[in-house]
């Protein structure tokens, strides 16, 4: 949903074109390395913001390549993108794919949670080099909006190493639980409990 909010949000600045709205979208964000947002995303986010009545096609201009059709956002659009600003956003830090593959190698027994563990902290380890060489290169006197993009990269960078740490210095007592099963539900059609009418015998009896 951000990508289609922050679309909104960048043509309640003013009206503009697909290619206009990406440089947009990624100078926000810092550059490409950031978040590299794909044209074909743009444009397909704008037919449905278009079919949804959030934004509408204002005209159309050409300067010497294809034709580029103008987007304006609509008084639902408005609505939208500020119910968007007043909604909070919820983290979804239960989706960890590392935290997956942990409990899959512990379960079925054919990979090495400490092989994993040694992948992942590698990994994390080169994105905070490259983070922190990407902040040290931000100007703050000029960018500061995309210095703290960074500064909470970082930080959530360390924070994800810390919990290796932790999984890692208590992977053995993890060995020594009972992996996570699901409930044991009981089989079988459930019993009826409604009371129907008394039964007066069969229909074909004579009073």
């Amino acid at each position: 949903m951000s990508v289609r909010n922050a679309l909104l949000g960048l043509l309640a600045q003013k009206p503009s074109h697909g290619y206009e709205l990406r440089s947009a979208f990624v100078a926000m964000l810092g550059g490409e390395f950031n978040w590299d947002l794909k044209p074909a995303q743009v444009y397909t986010t704008l037919s449905r913001l278009a079919q949804a009545g959030l934004v509408a096609q204002q005209s159309t201009v050409q300067s010497g390549g294809p034709e580029k059709t103008i987007y304006a956002i609509t008084p639902a659009g408005l609505k939208e993108l500020k119910q968007w600003f007043d909604t909070p956003v919820v983290a979804s830090h239960q989706h960890d794919e590392v935290y997956l593959k942990l409990v899959l190698s512990l379960a079925i027994g054919n990979a090495d949670p400490y092989h994993i563990l040694q992948t992942q902290r590698a990994s994390l380890y080169r994105q905070l080099h490259d983070a922190t060489a990407q902040r040290n290169a931000t100007d703050p006197k000029r960018d500061l909006a995309i210095l703290l993009l960074h500064d909470q990269t970082i930080m959530h960078l360390e924070a994800d190493l810390r919990w290796l740490d932790m999984v890692e210095a208590r992977l053995d007592d993890i060995r020594k639980q009972p992996v996570p099963q699901p409930v044991a539900r009981s089989r079988g059609r459930p019993r009826n409990t409604a009371k129907g009418p008394p039964d007066t015998g069969s229909k074909n009896s004579l009073s």
